[in-house]
């Protein structure tokens, strides 16, 4: 049997303190996407061309509410641009972006961020992810197949909402960035059934085990030494894990000084940390698959649910994890 691994990438503009201060501080787009280095994109492009050296399928969670600020075409080129690469474009939705009105912010909603599909009715979230759906529609792209939801805040509601609509995969869940309430989404990993709709969680796994029991981190670029993703995943094809979804985002690959772009320089170790994870993928293909949602979800539908045990990694792997993350916000240039 072969782990499918699916790499997924957060795609999105940033809110950049608009609420805080909206005559000083717009929203950013492409800078938070791009993120130019001397001319050469860090971000999205460096993420294609290594997806495209190694011949890696990955999965790209595009957020589309943000049309309401700045309309179809921004996000709309980059959407069209991954898929010209030949990579999956799903769906991702951060609703704090629905408060703005044709460009602006309403004076009475500055400071009325609310940012969580968690905690709304079915109305409500029925116009938010369908703002996302018209957008993909206006760019010219296949109807989404899968959502994921802004910092992973989601309830069962959002999965009914979803099922209605006609979205039948999610990766709403990652217990290592936000644990919802209901213990039926209390999931580390694998494939399940809520309401209707099959979630593959972001695999989580206990990073501390015998000093922070019950401790979880997600599997993420940022988060984790390749060394720890390496042991992760091996641990995961051990135990007959069948789906391993791995967060990133594009802006995880520069250093910036502050939140509006303003100076950036390359972050060399997450870079080498993404590139060595597509080659040890390339290199284990007998035991690893590296495919989207696009392209492996009907094939993990007609398989139905595979729970996922819990993985843990090893003590060794955490500390030079945590020195080589210390290390490598202390250095500007490292």
């Amino acid at each position: 049997m072969r782990t499918d691994v699916t790499i997924t990438v957060d795609t999105e503009f940033s809110i950049a303190g608009a609420f805080d201060d909206f005559r000083r501080n717009k929203p950013l787009a492409e800078e938070a996407v791009y993120c130019a280095v001397n001319g050469r994109s860090q971000g999205l492009g460096f993420l294609l061309d290594v997806f495209q050296h190694y011949g890696i399928d990955a999965t790209f969670f595009v957020e589309a509410i943000n049309v309401r600020y700045f309309g179809d075409r921004r996000m709309g080129d980059i959407a069209r641009q991954i898929a010209e690469a030949e990579q999956d474009v799903q769906l991702h939705v951060h609703p704090c972006w629905a408060a703005f009105r044709n460009g602006e912010l309403p004076p009475e909603l500055h400071h009325a961020r609310n940012d969580s599909c968690a905690g709304r009715d079915a109305a409500e979230l029925r116009d938010i992810i369908r703002i996302g759906l018209d957008a993909f529609d206006a760019w010219g792209l296949p109807r989404p197949v899968a959502l994921r939801t802004g910092s992973f805040f989601s309830d069962m509601n959002v999965f009914r909402v979803m099922r209605k609509l006609g979205l039948p995969l999610a990766s709403n869940v990652c217990l290592g960035v936000h644990r919802p309430r209901e213990p039926e989404l209390q999931l580390t990993g694998g494939r399940h059934f809520i309401e209707g709709v099959m979630e593959l969680p972001v695999l989580s796994f206990e990073d501390m085990p015998g000093l922070r029991p019950g401790h979880l981190r997600p599997l993420q670029i940022t988060a984790c030494s390749l060394k720890e993703i390496k042991a992760v995943l091996w641990a995961a094809h051990e135990a007959g894990v069948e789906n391993v979804v791995i967060l990133t985002h594009p802006f995880e690959y520069v250093k910036r000084k502050d939140f509006r772009y303003r100076k950036l320089t390359r972050n060399r170790v997450n870079q080498r940390r993404l590139a060595g994870l597509c080659a040890f993928l390339k290199a284990n293909e007998r035991r690893f698959r590296a495919v989207s949602f696009g392209r492996g979800g009907q094939e993990w539908l007609a398989r139905g649910a595979a729970p996922a045990p819990a993985i843990r990694s090893g003590l060794g792997a955490t500390v030079a994890r945590m020195a080589e993350n210390k290390i490598n916000d202390l250095i500007w240039a490292y």
